[in-house]
């Protein structure tokens, strides 16, 4: 199958298209390389497709000797002319957007970003697939737009109309433009509401990669809420596991579209247990050999306090069954930060001599 990842260099996106290259389907990548947060993550990450960052060049269409089944891309999704470009060149079967201005706190300081990326470029994507006929969209939502939601665990059938940030506000909202171009246009789209994805080459924002760095610098890491957290967390093979199985099927079901068929829906993607951040901290203590010192702060703008992920409708309709529990998915993670790291070093050694 053709297949268009937006957000290819992202953690999500990159872990994605390395799977669904190694299934040989062919894969078109898009993604403007922001700087949110380090871009020598994301050019790593490229690296590891066999993209390499003195190669690239905006809105150029980009091959690589590793994967030849992969067309790689640096542009925005906010450049609705090109991306219509790349759209007509592509004649994708399918289009899996992971491609979004991420983070809750980030959200409190610059809104405009999440209006751009989350609202506008997705509005742009849907577009370019009824421009362009394409019957399949996949999304990434989060489980974020559960809110201020106090039944627990967070169910799809629950309603999700009290977002505590802009960025869960505009994850919604991806949810309902969908509902409108499936309606309307026939398309079948699949929201994905990921919860706390982590492992290796994971953000430096999110909380396993910042409470390694900061244990590991000797300084004290920030728990907000006192401690008083609890996260489902799910290691990123269960949720590339998932994605897969969800795209397998939309694959085979070639049937024509219709209301009947339930084709605009959303699912969870999580682990289905919620871990207490504590023990999650701990976790890493034991992985990096170090008792970290701990400054408890009270909670932040816009976070929550629990996430626990009902995953039956992913396990019975999609065999879905997450394996990764936090003691391995932690130790993973740590082996690959100390050589992420390492090589790390050695180029920066490099650039000095």
């Amino acid at each position: 199958m053709k297949i268009l990842i937006t957000g290819c260099a992202g953690f999500i996106g990159f872990h994605l298209t390395k799977c669904l290259l190694n299934q040989n389907h062919i894969v078109t990548g898009i993604d403007n390389l922001n700087d949110y947060y380090d871009v020598n993550l994301k050019y790593g990450r490229l690296a590891e497709l066999g993209i390499y960052k003195e190669n690239i060049i905006n809105n150029v269409c980009l091959l690589n000797s590793k994967y030849n089944n992969l067309h790689f891309f640096k542009a925005d999704l906010n450049d609705h002319k090109y991306l219509n470009d790349v759209f007509y060149d592509g004649n994708f079967d399918m289009v899996c957007n992971l491609a979004a201005q991420a983070g809750v706190r980030y959200s409190l300081t610059n809104p405009q970003a999440y209006i751009d990326s989350n609202i506008q470029g997705f509005f742009n994507l849907l577009e370019c697939c009824r421009t362009h006929n394409i019957k399949k969209f996949i999304y990434a939502s989060s489980s974020s737009v559960y809110g201020l939601n106090q039944e627990k665990p967070f169910s799809t059938t629950h309603t999700a109309d009290k977002p505590a940030s802009l960025y869960a506000a505009t994850k919604r909202c991806n949810e309902l433009m969908a509902h409108s171009y499936s309606h309307l246009f026939k398309i079948e789209t699949i929201g994905l509401r990921f919860f706390t994805v982590y492992g290796p080459w994971g953000r430096p924002d999110m909380a396993l990669y910042s409470f390694t760095k900061t244990i590991l610098e000797n300084k004290p890491i920030q728990i907000f809420n006192n401690g008083k957290m609890k996260r489902d967390f799910t290691y990123i093979d269960d949720i590339i596991e998932g994605i897969v199985r969800i795209i397998d099927k939309a694959i085979q079901n070639q049937t024509k579209y219709s209301d009947a068929n339930n084709q605009c829906k959303v699912v969870n993607i999580g682990h289905g247990k919620p871990v207490p951040l504590i023990d999650f901290i701990t976790a890493i203590e034991k992985n990096i050999g170090i008792k970290a010192e701990k400054q408890y702060l009270p909670m932040q703008d816009g976070d929550v306090e629990e996430t626990w992920a009902d995953v039956s409708e992913l396990r019975n309709e999609y065999k879905y069954q997450p394996v990764i529990g936090i003691a391995e998915g932690v130790r993973r993670f740590v082996k690959w930060y100390r050589y992420y790291n390492h090589l790390e070093m050695i180029s920066l050694i490099k650039k000095s001599i």
